[in-house]
């Protein structure tokens, strides 16, 4: 049975905030940091991602510095909310490199899409090309961000 919140341990916490602000932090200085020796850490560090509560490890890249500095977020009405239709466009949506994240929302629309592009050129053809036409979009509305005050990875 996988772990939930409460069956971490202070030890496991300290882990897991300390590899979130640096995933590439050897064992033997996470060892130092929280006041372990490196074969328990190691395998408390095994354990976790067994668990899967450590997903994965990955760098985490500038969108500005990539060029991709228009963030737009975008509501998706469907025509058709059964099963079937949501199965095909959360298959569909995952094709969208543009679509930097993709949520089912309990309220007036389906989905909340963040659409990160070059420009409001580059966000206008995705729109209409890619976004327009996945299964059973029935209507969209955008909001442009204007500034990311808080943008994290959990």
């Amino acid at each position: 049975m996988p772990p939930n919140r409460s069956d971490l341990d202070p030890f496991d916490r300290a882990i897991l905030n300390l590899l979130a602000g640096d995933g590439r932090m050897p064992v033997t200085e996470l060892a130092r940091r929280i006041g372990l020796s490196k074969s328990p850490t190691q395998a408390r560090l095994k354990r976790l991602e067994a668990e899967g509560v450590i997903t994965g490890y990955r760098a985490l890249l500038d969108p500005i510095k990539l060029g991709l500095a228009h963030v737009a977020f975008v509501e998706v009405r469907l025509t058709d909310t059964r099963e079937a239709a949501l199965s095909a466009f959360n298959r569909a949506v995952q094709a969208v490199a543009e679509v930097e994240s993709c949520h089912m929302i309990a309220g007036s629309f389906d989905y909340l899409l963040k659409v990160r592009t070059a420009d409001i050129q580059s966000y206008r053809r995705v729109l209409a090309e890619r976004l327009s036409a996945l299964p059973h979009v029935g209507a969209t509305s955008t909001y442009v961000a204007m500034q990311a005050v808080k943008d994290e990875a959990f």
